[in-house]
């Protein structure tokens, strides 16, 4: 697996990503974010395989804000999107940046953050998502608090079951950056 910016925003490159296999496709087509991709070879081509689409911080220069991150639906939870996540976050360092920041919505977008090393910051954005930033706060109390504020939503089975899982848990391992 490679993992590659495209570009950096405003001048990013487009993405024509399948709708089919993608959730957000229509978001990778902007110009005015920067793209990282997630690929492999197949057939002596680039696959894509992972993408995720950032910003600079409208009143904040110092930070990066990781906006969609989309996964091919048929390779999930292989950890793709976490390591993807990493890879921008360390990129977006590495080119000067403070921070990255992601918002989302789900507890399972919330603990794949945590695998990629941000941490919840204890802020929610006005469409109740829960804000993390990397570097974070990564510490268990902090890990909780955010998820306990997804268990006080209405919830699907997989969402509680999920949750369960997790009371008095630590925050995962951070995976390893890919180069």
């Amino acid at each position: 697996m490679e993992y590659v910016v495209r570009g950096w925003p405003p001048d990013g490159p487009k993405l024509r990503l399948d709708h089919e296999r993608f959730s957000y496709a229509g978001k990778f087509v902007m110009t005015n974010t920067g793209k990282a991709v997630a690929r492999e070879p197949v057939e002596g081509d680039q696959r894509i395989v992972g993408a995720v689409a950032f910003n600079e911080d409208r009143t904040d220069a110092s930070t990066l804000w990781l906006r969609y991150i989309t996964v091919r639906r048929d390779r999930r939870g292989e950890g793709i999107g976490p390591k993807l996540a990493r890879f921008v976050a360390e990129r977006a360092h590495e080119r000067g940046y403070e921070s990255a920041r992601i918002a989302v919505n789900n507890p399972f977008a919330y603990e794949a953050m945590y695998r990629a090393g941000f941490g919840y910051t204890g802020d929610q954005t006005g469409m109740a998502e829960l804000v993390l930033e990397s570097p974070g706060e990564r510490d268990p109390a902090t890990y909780q608090s955010g998820l306990d504020l997804f268990r006080e939503r209405d919830l699907s089975e997989g969402e509680a079951a999920f949750l369960s899982e997790r009371v008095e848990s630590m925050p995962p391992s951070v995976v390893d950056a890919p180069s």
